[in-house]
């Protein structure tokens, strides 16, 4: 069941950002744009996003299960450290450069977008890359 459901939840993920724009790299990059042909429509989405994530947080931090009866799994970081500006800092490049983040980069692979594969290996790429140098750190 936690499978179909995460599966459940992807499905409408991409089909809000497809609906949203999220998934087009030439909207993306016009939200970007401050000083050219500014599009703000995507503010308005994750403005929209943001809304119903502050209302879900707040009803998960008060639960100790999900809806599936699983154990509750909220983030619990809370400082603002070097290693999270750095990493905000290195995504927001590659969203500007690229125009796609994770989440439409994996959905324009879905589409069979030819050039979502290039970004979709970079990322991996990066994340293995990440993956290794935190078991390096942690061998020292």
């Amino acid at each position: 069941m936690p499978f179909f459901t995460a599966a459940l939840a992807g499905v409408i993920l991409g089909i809000g950002l497809l609906l949203s724009g999220m998934a087009n790299p030439d909207k993306v990059l016009g939200f970007l744009d401050l000083a050219g042909n500014f599009d703000s429509s995507l503010a308005i989405v994750m403005a929209g996003a943001i809304a119903v994530g502050v209302v879900g947080f707040a009803i998960a931090k008060r639960q100790t299960n999900s809806l599936l009866k699983l154990p509750m799994q909220l983030p619990s970081a809370t400082v603002i450290d070097r290693r999270l500006l750095i990493g905000s800092a290195v995504f927001g490049m590659g969203w500007g450069l690229a125009g796609v983040c994770p989440g439409p980069g994996l959905v324009t692979l879905a589409m069979g977008v030819s050039k979502a594969t290039a970004f979709v290996v970079a990322m991996l790429g990066g994340m293995l890359l990440f993956h290794f140098m935190q078991k390096r750190r942690h061998l020292k």
